[in-house]
């Protein structure tokens, strides 16, 4: 072969091709019935169309509708049969931009009357009807003028639009499945027919285009696809299940929180749900106290110019709110933001007053209101807001102590996630992102430390701690790990970080006294552990699906009376509880006791204690357990030593072990 290229196939065998040969037929040379089965190929981990050449060397494999690769292929295919079944059914409908995202695809459309779930069932068939007549998927690449011309004759303006913002430097790709086509990047899998019939149509949503509340406002439908209906009937199932645990509602139905127009992205906390609040901040100072943390409180307000010192005007000023304030005296004009992290507070208390190498690591603990603008349709009660509380703290350390202190917060983390039952958690360092602060010697350095400490983090686990790399994801002044956990559905939440950073001390000049008498930079490492406190107590009502441990439960305890001679004893029951530690109410209303329990296991509350005029006379209660429909006597002493027991928390417990 005059052109040949060299391919290095999984089971690690080499051979030679044609450079020219196509992906499909690379399939068929291996065997007939792997050509029947592939959608695509992968050359040096590229997701390819079958019909392009090969065109160099390396590896190489075969990828089939089974290969958890392929289901991006599907629900991007299934995106462009969903913007054919539309355009084929409602004319003159523009389509603008069809992605795949987490869980499915969606498309955004242009007509004057929005989409609505009604229409699903007649774009569901339609879709059938395309996927069925497996048209092939062929690629062309179009002149920019030609394209344009071609989606301007159709009356295509979003489409014109997306080729004029495509580089210079870029092919022009059109996909084509039968007679409609698309301007897309690819890859595709061979025919729509390869996409199968496993996907729905989820919900419609409006969206400007673009993003920009200034452009038009467009319908976008969302969608999702899986290989097979089995994989879609299991999505759905947890998709239901996620409604039934959402947090919004079991917030209102718990009595916890609520939001309103008047403070957009905002929390309202009721009395039990600000003191589940506290229950979760009061259990992460007991555990900065284990750790040796000090708690701090730097302002809320600070000049602009210090954001400036520390990087953040310059790169996120958008998302930040500011204040001008115009003061009779022209000098008192000034500039100043709410803080949206608490980094740049920290270091000034760090460098207020002389530190020698003698008091490092020194551990700054922050519980600190913090404000950041998300845009409104981004809002999601308490999992995405614009005010929240971050469990923040920065360590201030020598080089040398950097990868041991990175550990302990690893150990902090863990056994954290550990005490609210998330036993599954994987570790990512995300590494150098394209703008960035500081020099390629720090960052070198930073990530190999990093780096070491991660693996001693998955060895350490017994590989138990699944532990990967995200390029590119690190922060602007640093390389981070960021601590992903899994709760009970299988939903994954990053939530805990470790950033180190050599740049913001620099920045602000922060120095400690060496051994040698010398000024020197300390590393800072900024860390969370339950990151936004109001979005880790919205995963914790999703996670226990408002059944949480008595321990962590707002109320632990309601004493409700059968009729009204059991009423004394009941406020005499909820004393005795309330001397031992625990969170008790009365219900002394004139219902009957089933509606009671009732109201109160909606409510979520974890035990309720029956009283009637014989539990006042024998000094006994009658326990009943959130779900379960089993009663049991006890003697009042008895019970109420079970449940001070059962409401210690797991650290309390392991310090009294």
């Amino acid at each position: 072969m005059l052109n040949s290229v060299s391919l290095t196939f999984p089971d690690g065998s080499v051979r030679e091709y044609d450079a020219a040969v196509t992906g499909a037929a690379l399939a068929e040379s291996i065997s007939k019935s792997l050509a029947k089965k592939a959608v695509a190929y992968s050359l040096d981990g590229t997701v390819r169309d079958l019909s392009d050449p090969l065109g160099r060397s390396g590896k190489v494999e075969i990828i089939t509708r089974e290969d958890p690769r392929a289901l991006e292929l599907i629900r991007h295919d299934a995106a462009h049969v969903l913007a054919e079944a539309v355009q084929e059914l409602w004319p003159g409908t523009q389509v603008t931009i069809g992605p795949v995202i987490e869980n499915g695809f969606y498309y955004d459309f242009a007509r004057n009357e929005p989409f609505t779930p009604d229409d699903f069932p007649v774009i569901e068939k339609k879709m059938r009807e395309i996927i069925a007549r497996n048209r092939p998927f062929t690629k062309e690449v179009w002149s920019r003028e030609k394209a344009k011309k071609v989606f301007a004759d159709k009356g295509e303006r979003y489409k014109v639009e997306l080729i004029d913002a495509i580089p210079e430097d870029q092919d022009i790709k059109i996909y084509a499945q039968g007679d409609w086509f698309d301007l897309c990047r690819g890859p595709h899998m061979a025919s729509t027919g390869q996409i199968g019939n496993a996907f729905k149509l989820m919900k419609v949503a409006g969206a400007y285009w673009r993003g920009d509340s200034n452009n038009p406002m467009l319908t976008r439908i969302y969608g999702t696809a899986f290989a097979d209906q089995a994989q879609l009937e299991a999505y759905q199932m947890l998709l239901e299940e996620a409604e039934k645990r959402d947090h919004r509602k079991l917030g209102r139905e718990m009595d916890l929180f609520h939001f309103q127009e008047e403070g957009p992205g905002v929390v309202f906390w009721h009395a039990k749900g600000w003191k589940m609040f506290q229950n979760l901040v009061n259990y992460m100072r007991r555990r900065l106290d284990e750790h040796g943390y000090q708690e701090v409180n730097a302002p809320q307000v600070l000049d602009k110019s210090l954001w400036e010192t520390s990087g953040h005007w310059g790169w996120y000023r958008d998302a930040m709110f500011k204040v001008t304030v115009a003061g009779d005296d022209t000098d008192d004009d000034r500039v100043f933001a709410l803080k949206p992290m608490n980094c740049p507070g920290h270091v000034q208390i760090f460098k207020h007053g002389l530190k020698s190498y003698r008091e490092l690591p020194v551990k700054l603990a922050e519980f600190g209101n913090v404000h950041r603008y998300e845009p409104s349709g981004a809002l999601h009660g308490l999992m995405r807001v614009r005010g929240f509380t971050q469990d923040d703290a920065h360590i201030f350390c020598t080089e040398e102590q950097l990868a041991a202190e990175c550990l302990r917060i690893n150990d902090l983390i863990l056994s954290t996630y550990a005490d609210f039952g998330f036993e599954e958690v994987a570790v990512k360092l995300s590494t150098r992102p394209d703008k960035r602060v500081g020099t390629d010697e720090a960052w070198d350095h930073a990530e190999a430390i990093m780096s070491n400490v991660l693996e001693t983090i998955r060895t350490r686990s017994g590989n138990r701690i699944k532990t990967s790399v995200n390029p590119g994801e690190g922060a602007f002044y640093g390389p981070k790990f960021e601590y992903v956990l899994k709760d009970a559905i299988g939903r994954e939440w990053q939530c805990g970080t470790t950033q180190v950073d050599f740049n913001l001390p620099e920045r602000f000049g922060a120095f400690y006294i060496g051994s040698d008498s010398e000024k020197k930079q300390p590393v800072m490492v900024h860390r969370a552990v339950c990151g936004s406190m109001e979005r880790f107590l919205g995963i914790l009502i999703e996670n226990y699906s408002g059944h949480f441990p008595l321990w962590f439960a707002p109320l632990q305890v309601v004493v409700a009376t059968i009729t009204s001679d059991a009423d004394e004893y009941a406020m005499k029951v909820v004393e005795r509880l309330k001397a031992a530690g625990l969170l008790a109410e009365t219900d002394l209303r004139n219902e009957k006791i089933n509606y009671k329990v009732r109201e109160h296991s909606l409510a979520k509350v974890p035990v309720i204690l029956v009283c009637g005029k014989r539990e006042a006379e024998e000094e006994t209660v009658n326990v009943r357990r959130l779900g379960s429909r089993d009663q049991e006597s006890l003697k009042l002493g008895d019970a109420v030593k079970l449940l001070a027991d059962e409401a210690v928390s797991p650290d309390r417990k392991r310090r009294a072990a």
